[in-house]
């Protein structure tokens, strides 16, 4: 069974029914352990937006990148670019060689780094919740590029 990394924005009402979404899904996923999701774990020791703070929220991030099987990275954003934290995530674990499971609703062109980079691209909450974290079957972006 599979620890997850769930990178994704979650600065509005939008993206955090995706996000739900997803967490559920990964819940319900059979192959799945646990999952570490950023947006439910922003508590830290230092008052929030300080330098401090940052730096706290910064590591626990990273270390739940180190210490998870693959990442899943939602993609959707406001128009057609990524957000850019989930885009290091997303590049952090690939560094790592952490396999990124890529959630995308949206018809929105990839940007070719996250194309040429993720192991698997999927689009339901139905797909993530079915999606063998022990196998990790690969599958290809196949749209346009950015």
């Amino acid at each position: 069974m599979a620890q997850i990394y769930l990178a994704s924005p979650f600065f509005s009402d939008e993206q955090i029914k995706r996000i739900e979404v997803v967490e559920q899904a990964l819940s319900d996923n059979k192959t799945v352990v646990d999952f570490f999701s950023p947006r439910k774990n922003q508590e830290a020791s230092h008052p929030e937006f300080t330098k401090p703070w940052a730096k706290e929220i910064y590591q626990k991030d990273i270390d739940n990148v180190k210490a998870c099987d693959a990442v899943v990275a939602i993609i959707d954003f406001e128009g057609k670019h990524v957000d850019s934290g989930t885009a290091y995530e997303i590049g952090a674990a690939v560094a790592m060689g952490k396999p990124v499971i890529v959630f995308q609703e949206k018809d929105n062109n990839v940007n070719l780094m996250i194309s040429e980079s993720l192991h698997a691209y999927l689009k339901t909450g139905e797909e993530v919740a079915n999606y063998d974290f022990n196998k990790m079957p690969s599958n290809e972006y196949d749209g346009e590029f950015i």
